[in-house]
């Protein structure tokens, strides 16, 4: 009996000690990236039988929002409550295509009446192509501060 005793207080004693040791080392998190659709905590990890499936490589973030746009580019990102780039100039019959990067709901609407999307929630997109030369202001009817132009060229 006595031997179970000094057993269990040695193992009582060698669990108190390790719970009261202290790493000096910074605790660490993993670098997730996160995609819509995916489950958090399983970016990048595919499943039996689901070949294919990778993370975007780091280069394919969204634009920065003060950043010009690519010449001849035919995007516009909401980003920060603001369309990127502000003035977009394209060529008759180019599609324009606004993509919401925001997690509150956005619309596109033309000033002139020509155009006006539904709600976008956060990854929506809308597109419009421009078949007349002009300029073509628009807002976010939800959030009429945040204002935009495309010019239409020959």
């Amino acid at each position: 009996m006595k031997i179970i005793f000094r057993l269990a207080a040695a193992g009582i004693v060698l669990t108190a000690g390790c719970s009261s040791h202290t790493s000096t080392a910074a605790p660490t998190s993993p670098s997730i990236t996160f995609q819509s659709g995916m489950t958090p905590g399983m970016s990048g990890q595919a499943m039996p039988g689901m070949s294919g499936i990778q993370s975007p490589p780091a280069s394919a973030s969204a634009t920065p929002a003060d950043s010009p746009a690519p010449q001849g580019a035919t995007a516009v990102a909401i980003t920060d409550f603001k369309f990127n780039p502000a003035t977009l100039t394209v060529p008759v019959g180019a599609t324009v295509t606004w993509t919401n990067n925001d997690e509150e709901p956005h619309t596109i609407a033309a000033k002139d009446g020509s155009f006006h999307s539904p709600g976008m929630d956060t990854h929506g997109t809308y597109s419009f192509t421009f078949t007349t030369t002009g300029s073509y202001d628009y807002i976010c009817s939800i959030h009429p501060f945040m204002t935009g132009t495309v010019v239409v060229t020959k």
